[in-house]
């Protein structure tokens, strides 16, 4: 590999033997060192490759704002629990980091955050935030500082983030607002209360999820009436007319309106929902 770009001296931005640009971090990695000479390897620790588009120097800049014990910090807890994939995403880990440095400092002088979605993190995202708390356990266990419980929701919310493009956690803390909005106008028009730890209900806010993200990237399914978009209304036709009540509230929030196979999708996993509730 060949150094392209040198942040600091434990980042630099270097070009992999394939010919990608990925982020190098090391202690000394970058120290009297120039563009174009070979990089050490001895003195890697972790190699990230960036995704969906991201600048590269973007990513970079930001990885060397952060003080780089927090970043190994960051990467050994996610390998620890078994999320090495996830320690090799660039994006969540800064954003992580970033997070635990804040939240350390914070409690190194007492002052903790009230996190006011915890019920909806545990309700909506339950898979996430069972991943925090291991993450959390991983982190006061290389810490002196010890985190408190309320923090998983922090780490539970990056964890969701990660799913999206923007890299924006407002985002994810919108979606979830929205998320519950449609849970409670299913609840009140089927007069069901939706079981959290329940299959049917767990697909439903994944299609949620995965519905958010086509509408942020503008790649909705067939925007016109489909033959199984057409049998799923005629099939469930209280499931339909409470998805078009739901289309109606997520082109409100969200600013772009469903499609008609979108809402047939909707209404699917709203029957689904009510059927097992």
């Amino acid at each position: 590999m060949e150094i392209a770009r040198i942040f600091n001296n434990n980042v630099v931005l270097a070009v992999d033997d394939a010919g990608r640009e990925v982020i190098l971090t090391g202690r000394g990695l970058g120290f009297q060192t120039r563009p174009g000479q070979p990089v050490n390897d001895a003195l890697v620790v972790r190699t990230f490759v960036p995704t969906d588009g991201r600048d590269p120097d973007h990513l970079a800049e930001l990885m060397a704002g952060i003080a780089p014990e927090y970043v190994s910090l960051v990467g050994e807890a996610l390998t620890q629990i078994g999320a090495s994939k996830l320690a090799d995403n660039p994006a969540l880990v800064v954003a992580l980091s970033d997070h635990v440095s804040y939240a350390l400092r914070r409690a190194a002088i007492g002052l903790n955050l009230e996190y006011p979605l915890l019920a909806e993190v545990q309700h909506l995202y339950a898979e996430e935030y069972r991943q925090a708390q291991q993450l959390l356990a991983a982190i006061n266990a290389r810490s002196s500082t010890q985190l408190p419980a309320e923090e998983a929701v922090g780490l539970a919310l990056h964890l969701v983030n990660a799913s999206f493009t923007t890299g924006d956690l407002s985002y994810t803390y919108k979606m979830t607002g929205v998320i519950q909005q449609l849970v409670t106008v299913i609840e009140q028009a089927f007069g069901v209360v939706l079981p959290s730890g329940s299959v049917s209900v767990g697909r439903f806010i994944t299609h949620l999820r995965y519905l958010f993200v086509r509408i942020q990237q503008h790649t909705q399914l067939s925007e016109n009436h489909s033959a199984i978009g057409q049998a799923i209304r005629d099939s469930y036709p209280q499931a339909a007319e409470c998805a078009q009540r739901l289309a109606s509230i997520l082109e409100l929030r969200l600013g772009e309106a469903l499609t008609d196979d979108e809402v047939s999708y909707l209404a699917l996993h709203v029957a689904r929902v009510t059927t097992d509730a």
